[in-house]
């Protein structure tokens, strides 16, 4: 692993999940992480809604568009963290994969989508942790 960890996060439109996944872990990483995200059929814009609960915890995602998989992203990152993407991802030696289910937040009201933000947080925090030692972490 380079001396910056890479981490790749991807979901069928990269509307949802992995948007939220990668804005969540370049917040708390504050520059600790190289963070991406993609998505294997990537939609035309991020989910509204997703937006929306994102707003609602500060993090402003009006930049972020969905990005189609490339094998450059999966072969640059360290970790790869797949979210009901299927087989889409191509493997390579040496990259740690993970898989997360969660729940698609595609048609769901912000209710609904508000648990799957926690949880994508909670893994994220996790992730962090494992990635970065608490003594190399920004401070808040």
């Amino acid at each position: 692993m380079s001396s910056t960890p890479e981490v790749l996060f991807v979901c069928v439109h990269n509307a949802g999940r992995s948007q939220m996944a990668a804005a969540l872990l370049d917040h708390h990483a504050q520059g600790a992480v190289v963070v991406r995200s993609a998505g294997s059929a990537p939609a035309d814009t991020v989910n509204p809604a997703v937006r929306e609960v994102m707003a609602e915890i500060g993090l402003d995602l009006d930049q972020a568009f969905p990005k189609p998989l490339t094998t450059d992203a999966v072969q640059a990152s360290d970790v790869v963290i797949t979210m009901g993407c299927g087989d889409a991802c191509p493997i390579f030696p040496g990259k740690r994969y993970l898989d997360w289910q969660l729940d698609d937040p595609a048609g769901r009201p912000a209710t609904e989508i508000r648990p799957i933000r926690d949880e994508i947080d909670r893994r994220v925090r996790e992730l962090l942790a494992e990635l970065v030692p608490a003594t190399a972490q920004p401070q808040h």
